[in-house]
């Protein structure tokens, strides 16, 4: 229930509105309360069964006297104006009465939609923030189908299951206590039977929920492993069909679609039976009920009227008692969704601003590594042992070396997507971890191996967030990296919507937009991380001849394959099993007749 009152404390946020669907469901209470008794003078009339009370007798709020006031203003206007008069002004009462008890009802839920809807937006803003800042290291063991799972049908739950019941939980209490009250004052002895249903109700449908929370979470679990497979075949659906794979991703999603929907189907037998059973024991109890108070009625001990009366508000207790037991079932089933978002929302970030950061507004000295060491997780070996390098300020570095020697995990360092393990990262002289993460990253530009871009315009594409940019710097950017041609070639230019991940550009053109992106940031440090990697010959010599005019004023750190884009570097670092094993220029490096001229005999560049 921890999760629950966590969720709770948000509605502090609506105070004015939660305050005004209280005050509507005191109101409703207090209309259906009152609505009991007006029926007993409805029953006198109608059997003729009525006392008078000539006597005036002052009003006053208390039972006994409100009750005497109530039967002498009712004799009064039966000997002013007659049973058939007075009938139909009952009549209007109960109207009146019930008319107000169902416009406060409708306000009631008119607060809550607003503040309903309200959690939701909080709940995925929230959520998505905290995705923001999360560390890269959170993913790499996070499936993305799950998260989004907890995104979509996790707070969809949320908001179905436990915001949905936030008026119940208010009003049902409300008017049970008030119909119970009544009860008493009427009968204490047939009040008792109430009681014995409520307390017999609790015990047996606490027991049907025991489970139904536990089994709620491994249904949003299995939904979001389902969403996972969605996205995961979506995404390599060329690699699905050119592999002949599709009847094992089918028989594999049919085998997760089938036990989500067994689970789900054991789950909603259980929240659904709540009403039912609700209902048959509230039936028994009233046979019962009938049984003892007509005896009551027999024997004078209770008028008919008051019986009736007593009748009807032990079935206006039945509805809310009914909807407080689903709403019961409807937490438990919320609170595994409620308990997945907070998973998230309790993860801890490492990479954190600092409490008293340094300012950091230009580069103007170097990069160095000194002593880093670096695992992905406590339980991982070390991908980078002992790592020490400077880069000083506009020059040119590479890193070269094997898939897994650790140049990406290097580039990724510097940016703190991930935070050292042992040993410093220095930029001016000062500890990286010492600097706003927002104003270290704006030193920093990256094009990498996998051009990452989002299904909008072009335009935006390559502002990318930047404000206040004009039409000609988007464009002189756009010819830096030779991208300006093709984009003019589209049916809207600048203003064309390039589809999900690009999908309506070639790996070339992608490449070109990031690269554009890197020359409008226009920031003095830039990362290259396999970023011709993508192109065809002729794409691949615009753009290094678009990295030329990028290079200058900059300090570089490229990580690539192909001899074209390092051999001009001011030094090469290469890398072998996480350490630095060769150091130099490309003319030096080939005359030792190392690991990196085995590099270029194998063509590996």
């Amino acid at each position: 229930m921890k999760t629950f009152w966590k969720l709770f404390r948000k509605l502090d946020k609506y105070r004015v509105k939660v305050l005004g669907n209280v005050l509507s469901n005191v109101l409703v209470a207090l209309f259906t309360v009152v609505s009991i008794p007006t029926i007993i003078p409805f029953f006198e009339i109608l059997f003729e069964q009525v006392d008078m009370v000539a006597q005036p007798v002052p009003f006053a709020f208390n039972l006994d006297n409100l009750a005497g006031w109530s039967k002498y203003q009712y004799s009064h206007l039966i000997i002013e104006q007659g049973q058939q008069t007075a009938l139909l002004y009952i009549c209007g009462l109960i109207v009146f009465i019930f008319f107000f008890k169902n416009l406060f009802r409708y306000l009631s839920l008119a607060f809550l939609v607003p503040v309903r809807n309200g959690i939701v937006r909080d709940l995925r803003q929230d959520l998505y923030q905290k995705i923001l800042g999360l560390p890269m290291s959170y993913y790499t063991n996070e499936r993305k189908g799950d998260l989004i799972a907890r995104f979509s049908t996790d707070v969809q739950e949320i908001e179905n299951s436990i915001l949905n019941v936030i008026e119940v939980l208010v009003k049902s209490p409300l008017i049970i206590t008030g119909c119970i009250l009544f009860m008493l004052y009427v009968s204490p002895a047939l009040t008792l039977f109430v009681f014995i249903l409520i307390l017999f109700t609790a015990l047996i449908i606490g027991g049907i929920s025991r489970t139904l929370k536990k089994n709620s979470a491994m249904a949003q679990a299995k939904l979001g492993g389902i969403i996972s497979t969605v996205d995961e075949t979506i995404g390599g659906l060329k690699i699905v069909k050119g592999f002949g794979a599709e009847k094992f991703f089918s028989r594999h999603f049919s085998s997760q679609n089938t036990a989500f929907k067994d689970l789900l189907n054991r789950i909603l037998w259980r929240r659904d039976l709540s009403s039912p059973l609700s209902e048959f024991l509230g039936i028994a109890t009233v046979a019962v009920l009938l049984w003892y108070g007509s005896n009551q009625v027999f024997n004078n001990q209770l008028e008919p009227s008051t019986f009736f009366a007593f009748i009807f508000a032990f079935f206006s207790v039945i509805e809310p008692a009914k909807s407080f037991a689903k709403a019961y079932y409807d937490i438990q089933k919320g609170l595994a969704a409620a308990d997945r978002v907070d998973e998230v929302m309790t993860v801890e970030n490492h990479i954190e601003d600092p409490v008293a950061p340094k300012p950091i507004h230009a580069f103007n000295k170097a990069i160095a590594f000194k002593n880093v060491s670096f695992r992905y997780s406590s339980y991982e070996p070390l991908v980078l042992k002992n790592i020490s390098f400077e880069v000083p300020k506009g020059k040119v570095v590479a890193l070269v070396g094997a898939s897994g020697s650790g140049k990406t995990t290097i580039v990724d360092l510097i940016s703190r997507f991930y935070d050292v393990t042992e040993g410093q990262i220095l930029i001016d002289d000062n500890d990286i971890r010492h600097y706003l993460l927002a104003d270290l990253r704006k030193q920093i530009a990256v094009v990498s191996q996998d051009p990452v871009v989002f299904n909008d315009t072009i335009f935006n594409n390559i502002t990318f967030g930047k404000e206040n940019v004009s039409q000609h710097e988007i464009e002189q950017a756009a010819r830096i990296a030779h991208a300006h041609e093709f984009i003019c070639a589209t049916d809207d230019g600048y203003a064309s919507v390039i589809g999900d991940r690009g999908v309506k550009l070639s790996g070339g053109q992608r490449q070109r937009l990031t690269l554009a992106r890197a020359v409008l940031k226009n920031a003095p440090i830039l990362i290259l991380d396999e970023a011709t990697s993508a192109l065809d010959s002729e794409s691949e010599k615009l753009v290094q001849d678009a990295l030329k005019k990028m290079l200058k004023n900059r300090t570089v750190i490229i990580i690539a394959h192909r001899l074209a884009t390092i051999q001009h570097a001011d030094i090469i670092f290469v890398l072998k099993g996480g350490e630095i094993i060769e150091a130099g220029q490309h003319l030096e490096l080939m005359e030792k007749n190392g690991e990196y001229r085995k590099f270029v005999k194998l063509q590996a560049f």
